[in-house]
């Protein structure tokens, strides 16, 4: 659907179009105050003094209440202004005093009203648009877009989806902007970013990242992110399953690039980091192919290990285009391949944001605004089968979903809670971070997860070995990686009720090898494996 901005650049394609009309024939009045205050109005608009404009312009229509120009272009200007309200007034004084005037004023009005979500409305303003087919309409493909959120909507309305959000609570949420949450696979440690206020920078803002412990009850205060937050903006984080491995968005400032003497290839960048013996290592770049000189954010790293998603925007003079997801996969020498753009199944002419991998790697939250829907970015999900082709997107339904974006959602390993932001009235203010249980056709395939540690089986010493699982049914690695080098603890994602192979090696040791069939394991209960490797000695191997 058409959010306020993208209204807006239709808006002046529009008008100037109305303009050049309206010079080749005579004004709907004869009122000469009013044709001049018009007149004065549009002057001023077209230098954008809208405070002016709309000065003039409602003395033109005092003069000449049935002044149709004038209201129109009172509507453009409350339009730019950010005022729907009085926008839509105006439009339907307009509209009501000459239909026939300019027909897309009918769809500018129409695309306001799903903004506001009074669809009925929009509906009976979009058909009305779309009789003129003597004129070349040149909002066509946004109104025939428009009519099908207006059914989408009306039959979302009368069938509602269950939906109780939960407030992270004081710990997580402040009066300032929370968004883009991150779960580690246990459950216990929440990542998000946070607006702060910060007049010392080019935008008067600073994103940066905090972490917020789970004590069993609620979340504790959140603390900042030491080893990553910067002077410059951190942002829209994806976490390892373990919460050792981050990838996270840093976006260029014009005086101090990326911040902390990061580099980048321009515009927003994909960042990693590590985390070892609980410090994080200094953030580097992702590299190309994934970062380009256009527009790289949101990332969402598959719990194998193998697939990171994220979305990509054109960098254009007209600013950003084209968002659509994008996905990359790691191979085992640690090189990413060439991005490739997600299916058009997924994928739309619209914008995609906000993508969210589950831990089966099968699942895929994102938003988007091309899909049917309720207006604005609304989420969906759709999942990939054994030939890695996607699935219809299945729209989360209202009120998950309503006229307003919707974004920044993810969902826990076991599929029972999604988490993400919203302004909701009740909150602490501005966006706050909430939860809701998931409804059975929503949620992705149930996995669990696999803890342990490996040691020396003599000395009990810790060891950084290197772990694989093999899925017995396909004989494929499901996850490949390394035990941490201080703890020895290991933290893996594993679909359940599944024959798996726990292959792990380390050098100066017996190779290690067991089969496990995967069953049950909660967050409460994860299922647990340790492993005691034993060196090697003269004779053996």
């Amino acid at each position: 659907m058409i959010k306020q901005t993208y209204l807006l650049t239709i808006i002046l394609i529009i008008f100037t179009s109305f303009s050049c009309k309206a010079q080749e024939k005579k004004y709907g009045t004869t009122n000469k105050k009013a044709i001049k205050n018009y007149e004065e109005g549009k002057s001023y608009y077209d230098i954008r003094k809208n405070d002016l404009a709309e000065l003039s312009l409602l003395l033109a229509i005092k003069n000449d209440p049935n002044f149709a120009e004038a209201e129109l272009l009172l509507a453009y200007v409350y339009t730019e202004n950010n005022d729907p309200e009085k926008a839509i007034e105006h439009y339907q004084k307009s509209i009501n005093i000459n239909p026939n005037l300019f027909p897309e004023a009918h769809a500018s009005l129409g695309l306001l009203q799903i903004d506001m979500g009074k669809y009925a409305e929009a509906k009976k303003n979009l058909e009305n648009y779309l009789t003129y087919t003597d004129s070349p309409l040149m909002m066509k493909p946004y109104a025939v877009k428009a009519l099908k959120d207006c059914d989408f909507a009306l039959n979302a309305i009368k069938n509602p989806v269950p939906f109780e959000p939960i407030n992270l609570g004081k710990g997580v949420n402040t009066e300032l902007p929370e968004y883009f949450p991150a779960l580690s696979a246990d459950n216990k440690y929440l990542l998000f970013t946070r607006r702060l206020i910060d007049k010392s920078t080019y935008s008067g803002f600073n994103e940066d990242f905090f972490v917020s412990k789970f004590d069993g009850h609620n979340w504790m205060d959140a603390q900042p992110l030491k080893g990553i937050n910067s002077l410059n903006n951190e942002g829209a984080p994806t976490i390892s399953p373990n919460g050792q491995f981050l990838i996270f968005t840093s976006c260029e400032d014009p005086y101090e690039a990326y911040g902390q003497g990061r580099s980048g290839y321009g515009s927003c960048d994909l960042f990693y980091a590590y985390n070892i013996g609980g410090k994080w290592t200094n953030p580097k770049n992702l590299s190309t192919p994934v970062n380009t000189q256009h527009w790289e954010t949101q990332p969402s790293f598959s719990s194998d290990g193998k697939t990171l998603y994220f979305i990509r925007g054109l960098k254009t003079r007209q600013g950003i285009k084209n968002q659509d997801i994008y996905f990359s996969e790691l191979s085992e020498g640690g090189v990413w391949s060439t991005p490739q753009r997600l299916s058009e199944v997924v994928n739309t002419e619209g914008r995609e944001e906000s993508v969210f991998i589950h831990p089966d790697s099968k699942t895929l939250y994102f938003s988007s605004d091309g899909h049917p829907g309720m207006g604005g970015l609304d989420i969906f999900m759709t999942q990939k089968d054994e030939n890695g082709i996607w699935s219809t997107p299945l729209n989360m339904g209202y009120p998950i979903n309503t006229f307003n974006d919707e974004n920044s959602l993810l969902v826990d390993a076991e599929g029972s809670f999604a988490y993400f932001a919203s302004d909701r009235e009740g909150g602490f203010g501005n966006l706050d971070l909430y939860k809701f249980k998931m409804q059975e056709n929503l949620k992705p395939n149930l996995v669990t997860y696999l803890i342990g540690k490996v040691y020396d089986a003599e000395t009990k010493e810790v060891l950084p070995a290197r772990f694989e699982l093999i899925d017995l049914k396909t004989g494929k690695v499901a996850i490949q990686s390394y035990a941490d080098e201080v703890t020895g603890a290991y933290l893996v994602c594993l679909p359940v009720n599944q024959d798996y192979a726990l292959n792990v090696s380390h050098e100066g040791y017996l190779f290690h090898s067991e089969n496990f069939t995967l069953t049950g394991g909660t967050v409460t209960q994860p299922y647990e494996k340790n492993v005691g490797m034993n060196k090697i000695k003269v004779g053996e191997s």
